[in-house]
């Protein structure tokens, strides 16, 4: 009897032991996780889902990262607070880095990742409206956020058909969607991932010109991942292991739109699960051609887009190209 109560105390300290001994693993493994805070540029949707595939999978923490998601609220933007330390990556966009990289203020920033390849926003307006070209803007009503590149960009397809700017009445954005075209105002600016899928979804017709159709130089990169020169300079290997399970986790979602749909939806209840779903098999189709190359950057592009900043006096100097963006880590995390 004695043997046996020995032996039962002797599996209850060794299983104590282990226990510990696991509790005290998982300790010292979350102990070496390095906290990183990604700023969004909006609430979570279709562009972002390739990073929280990343979280969900583990491809953060399996590169020694504990990342979190954050909005950046109404009074900021997400350059602004990676600039300022608030964050280590954020997601902006091409023209939001140009300006902050040029302004008499400029911003220690710069962009290490593309999300999407092409610009894949445009024009879009009723299907009876028979708007099939920028010509066909003029004694139109355009309902916009107002910005001076949104204006810019409008002068400028119209300028290359030979239209009138003139004859184009622009007016502040409503709120409304595909739902007031045709109706209060004639023409909208749409993404196509995420506007025309709305649409489609509520049978409504739409005419739409991709951006990237009108003139070239609109094809830029939007939206884009960036991280301050702090990062950079003294921890470019959190960098890179960052990147490297960002990627991994965009090309899940490029393989596996459906599934991948379904795990952002975990983390944007908000919204309609089939909707995700659909808006994700268009992004998923659109991040990159080639998912090995998911993210890589071209100077022409660049230098594109500024030129056409420049030239619409949105900016007061040129920049290079290799001042804005690299693709260093990328291929460092290969």
């Amino acid at each position: 009897m004695k043997k046996i109560v020995v032996a039962i105390i002797a599996l209850i300290f060794i299983g104590s032991l282990v226990g510990c001994s696991q509790e005290s693993k998982k300790s010292q493994e979350a102990k070496k996780l390095k906290d990183v805070t990604v700023i969004l540029d909006f609430v979570p949707n279709t562009n972002h889902t390739g990073m929280y595939v990343a979280l969900k999978k583990g491809y953060y923490k399996k590169a020694g990262l504990n990342v979190q998601f954050v909005e950046p609220g109404n009074e900021n933007t997400s350059a602004t607070l990676v600039a300022t330390g608030k964050g280590q990556f954020g997601i902006s966009y091409q023209e939001d880095v140009t300006y902050a990289l040029t302004s008499e203020d400029k911003l220690p920033i710069k962009t290490i990742a593309t999300i999407m390849e092409h610009n894949t926003s445009g024009f879009a307006s009723a299907k009876n409206s028979d708007i099939k070209s920028p010509k066909d803007f003029e004694g139109k009503v355009y309902s916009g956020w107002q910005a001076p590149s949104e204006e810019a960009t409008i002068k400028a397809v119209m300028n290359n058909v030979g239209a009138d700017f003139n004859k184009l009445t622009l007016v502040g954005d409503s709120g409304g969607g595909f739902d007031s075209l045709g109706k209060d105002v004639d023409i909208k600016w749409f993404y196509e991932g995420w506007d025309n899928v709305k649409a489609e979804m509520a049978n409504a017709k739409l005419n739409y010109l991709p951006l990237r159709t009108l003139d070239k130089r609109l094809d830029y990169y939007t939206p884009v991942i960036i991280t301050n020169k702090k990062m950079i300079d003294e921890d470019s290997a959190t960098v890179t292991a960052f990147l490297a399970a960002t990627k991994k986790g965009y090309q899940e979602a490029i393989k596996h739109p459906d599934a991948s749909a379904e795990i952002l939806h975990e983390y944007a209840s908000d919204y309609d699960s089939e909707f995700l779903k659909k808006s994700q098999r268009f992004v998923s189709k659109n991040y990159c051609e080639n998912p090995e190359k998911w993210g890589e950057m071209k100077a022409e592009i660049w230098e594109g887009y500024t030129d056409f900043l420049f030239v619409n006096n949105l900016i007061p100097k040129k920049i290079a190209a290799d001042e804005q963006y690299t693709n260093q880590f990328l291929s460092e995390g290969e």
